[in-house]
């Protein structure tokens, strides 16, 4: 079930409502008891996975992967390594 918005257009009393998805919009502000109750736009909570085995990275696009790749700093190759001891 979903959590709702709502706030008093008269009072302003804001505050959540947990209902049914099918139940009807409340017009009546438990706070002041005006008929002034409006339920507010949110932008959702989204999925939330709960467990083992959801990660963010799980379902990366393809390209995101190559850009991520390209990225990431190469590691010193063992010809490099051998340049910097003998500058010293």
């Amino acid at each position: 079930m979903p959590t709702y918005d709502y706030e008093c257009g008269d009072c302003g009393h804001a505050f959540e409502l947990f209902q049914n998805i099918n139940d009807s919009v409340k017009k009546k502000c438990p706070a002041c008891k005006k008929m002034k109750l409006q339920r507010l736009f949110g932008g959702g909570a989204g999925f939330l996975f709960k467990g083992t085995g959801f990660y963010t990275t799980d379902y990366r696009s393809e390209s995101y992967k190559s850009g991520a790749s390209k990225d990431k700093p190469s590691s010193p190759s063992k010809t490099d390594s051998k340049k910097k001891g003998s500058d010293q």
